[in-house]
């Protein structure tokens, strides 16, 4: 039974259990089971009376839902390839990779999407809206039980357009294989983290499904029949979390920071005796990590678990057992922080190549703060030229969308080339150091990555939304902070930050860009990576003048 027949054939025994809502202001929409398989049965009818034959591509293009839930059933259940896309990606770089995949129908959320695709490219393929596709004449009762095409391992489930940080987005193709092995192995991970729980698995879910991980974690939760919680506005996350009380959720470092420093803002700014338990603690909490520990700290730390921690907690979810966190490495000090309040942050690291996962902590094992956990099951990883992460096992893909030359240069000699860099502890714990594509040579022939010097400036400069480090082929490193920084605090952050590094390491230069960087001004990929050949191309101007103005 593959990864498909087991989650329709689970929905099926348990038709009255609730595993989807909608989180909205003052309600829910919820399908059971029985529910869900019914929304799917009538995408499936849809898709048959389009005419699409298995093996042709369906984009999907809409935000996360119930419904979307249906049609990715739908679609692979017809052996029909699924090409999921990015409500907020700029249009133009959707239709292109809607051209590229050769895409026969397209499922839209909304009007809107559809117009600005026909919009761009008048000689588009059937398009139809999810309000079109479910009020089409409903499927027959008996197509609920029917059971999906016959798939092999080998054969492609989906198309996901990769991030395209240094260049067009590739396709991904994903296999019913790859899919196999890697739900069982979230499953292990989550039989793990759930052990002893005798309730339903209640999941919250906020990133949306076209990315891989995300996708991971849908099917993951089918599989399991927990209740899966949909945020439907991310400005009204805090209501909606209160809504799904969840268990876990996975989330990206970015939403992590801002927790962490909404916290400490809050209790920085308490009545004094809390505000003064509260920085005692944190100070108790990192000579702890230090190894520093005095005979009081044990009685503070002790204190604020009883009276600030536990309340914290409970408010992000009195049901949280831990917090998954992927996309990119997480900061240490934003783990260690968690991890004081009581709160278990469990991170992942992988690539859409590798079916979205390579590693994962163990909820019941040794986790190292600043990692990102052991090699899955199955999964041999090692390191490579500049160190950079080679990996191979069954949930590597097969190759990129009519790419072959851009296959043969991502996987070698049976290895996937990550092109990231990172190093392995004794214990098999691995960490990701940084891109080795964004690595800077300077003029003098070192080699600098930048990825831990932005981390360390964005955390040390208040109101720096973004740090870039530039110096490729240059007598030292600048930086481009991206917000409104105060320059007196950059000069000092620089000032003790340089006094620690090495002469080729030193920052001696900056610029403030007040605009951030994001999807919409084109500077950010789909899922929130930097585009850095953009931001050279783009502020180049504003680069020379750093490096015209500067000393060496």
């Amino acid at each position: 039974m593959n990864f498909l027949e087991r989650i329709l054939d689970g929905l099926r025994q348990e038709p009255e259990t609730i595993v989807l809502q909608e989180a909205w202001e003052g309600h829910t929409t919820r399908a059971s089971a029985r529910e869900l398989l019914q929304w799917t049965a009538h995408a499936r009818a849809f898709l048959r009376s389009a005419g699409l034959e298995r093996g042709e591509r369906c984009v999907l293009l809409a935000p996360n839902g119930i419904q979307w839930a249906a049609v990715d059933l739908a679609i692979m259940a017809e052996g029909i390839l699924k090409v999921p896309m990015y409500t907020r990606q700029a249009p133009e770089e959707r239709v292109k990779m809607m051209q590229d995949c050769g895409a026969t129908l397209i499922v839209c959320g909304s009007p809107e999407l559809r117009d600005d695709i026909q919009r761009l490219w008048p000689e588009a393929p059937l398009i139809h809206t999810l309000e079109e596709v479910f009020a089409a004449p409903a499927a027959e009762p008996k197509a609920v039980a029917d059971a999906p095409v016959a798939l092999r391992d080998e054969d492609p489930v989906t198309v996901i357009y990769t991030s395209g940080t240094s260049g067009d987005s590739k396709g991904v193709v994903l296999t019913v294989g790859n899919l196999n092995h890697m739900l069982s192995c979230t499953m292990q991970r989550m039989d793990e983290l759930m052990h002893g729980l005798s309730a339903q698995e209640r999941v919250f879910h906020y990133l949306p499904f076209c990315f891989a991980g995300s996708w991971i974690l849908l099917l993951s939760s089918l599989t399991r029949r927990s209740l899966l919680t949909l945020a439907t506005d991310l400005d009204k996350l805090a209501e909606q979390l209160r809504v799904g009380a969840p268990h876990y959720f996975l989330n990206v470092p970015i939403l992590l920071e801002r927790i962490r420093e909404g916290i400490d803002r809050k209790l920085s700014s308490a009545f004094a005796p809390i505000r003064a338990l509260y920085v005692k603690a944190c100070a108790a909490w990192s000579r702890q990590q230090a190894g520093q520990t005095t005979p009081l700290d044990s009685m503070w730390l002790a204190l604020a678990r009883v009276i600030l921690f536990r309340s914290i907690k409970r408010r992000i979810s009195p049901n949280l057992v831990a917090l998954i966190c992927g996309s990119a490495p997480l900061s240490s000090q934003t783990q260690l922080f968690f991890e004081m309040l009581g709160i278990t942050v469990l991170q992942v690291y992988g690539l859409t190549e590798t079916t979205a996962i390579c590693t994962m902590d163990r909820p019941r094992g040794k986790r190292r703060a600043g990692y990102v956990g052991h090699a899955i099951a199955g999964t041999e990883m090692k390191l490579g030229e500049n160190s950079e992460i080679l990996v191979r096992g069954p949930h590597i893909f097969p190759g990129y969308w009519q790419r072959p030359e851009a296959t043969a240069e991502c996987i070698r000699d049976g290895w996937l080339h990550t092109g990231d860099q990172g190093e392995v502890d004794a214990d098999g714990n691995w960490r990701i150091i940084g891109r080795v594509k964004n690595v800077i040579v300077l003029s003098s022939g070192h080699n600098v990555a930048p990825d831990p010097i932005e981390e360390s400036l964005q955390r040390a400069v208040p109101g720096a939304e973004q740090v870039v480090v530039v110096g490729h082929e240059r007598k030292h490193l600048s930086a481009i902070f991206t917000g409104n920084p105060l320059c007196e605090r950059i000069d000092a952050v620089l000032e003790e930050l340089n006094a620690a590094l090495p002469h080729y390491k030193k920052v001696r230069a900056y610029h403030v860009h007040p605009e951030p960087f994001s999807i919409e001004n084109g500077f950010l990929t789909a899922n929130g990576k930097l585009k850095r050949q953009r931001v050279l191309e783009q502020l180049e101007p504003e680069i020379e003048r750093m490096y015209n103005g500067a000393g060496g």
